[in-house]
């Protein structure tokens, strides 16, 4: 059993952020993976389903950002996992937009979401992460990381998700490098 986290900040004014990206991921595996219905749980919204074969519990925490690893923890422990066992799906403003990259442990980059996640499990866990590029000065982050994403990068977002989505088995295998490929070349067709 493996715990898959897409990060976000609840609320319908939220939806289309770059920061919301994660839940948009969430919403993406559970769609074309035919998950169950969500349930209320672990201070978010979860539901469980298999991608090829293995058994995945999706969770978006309903706290706001950087409140999430009190969400993650809690799911964890219910379901006596490790970190070992838990995927975050994240936006990251070192990537070009629609890249993605998987990494093993490592730092936060200043990313709230995934500073509460360190504080209350460490930081060993698995992240994929999501590029949305950087506005270019730091005093613009801010803004741009909860700006909607613009009309002209719709299509290309829903390649993306769509690609994650298809290639997932791969995550779920433990084989990051072919699904960063495969991933990569759905995103070049």
């Amino acid at each position: 059993m493996q715990l898959w986290v897409g990060l976000g900040n609840p609320g319908p004014q939220y939806a289309l952020n770059r920061h919301n990206v994660g839940f948009m991921v969430a919403d993406a595996l559970a769609d074309i993976h035919s998950f169950g219905p969500v349930q209320k749980k672990f201070q978010g919204w979860l539901q469980e389903g298999r991608i090829d074969g293995q058994k995945i519990l999706l969770l978006k925490p309903a706290t706001w950002m950087n409140e999430s690893g009190r969400a993650v923890g809690e799911a964890l422990r219910f379901y006596k996992l490790g970190t070992d066992a838990l995927t975050v799906f994240h936006d990251e403003l070192d990537l070009v937009p629609f890249k993605v990259k998987v990494k093993q442990g490592g730092g936060t980059a200043g990313h709230n979401g995934l500073r509460s996640i360190d504080q209350h499990l460490g930081p060993d866990f698995r992240r994929v992460r999501i590029g949305i590029g950087h506005p270019g000065h730091k005093d613009r982050v801010t803004g741009y990381v909860l700006g909607n994403y613009a009309k002209a990068e719709m299509d290309p977002l829903a390649d993306m998700l769509g690609a994650i989505a298809a290639e997932a088995g791969w995550l779920a295998k433990g084989d990051e490098t072919r699904f960063m490929n495969d991933v990569a070349l759905r995103m070049q067709d």
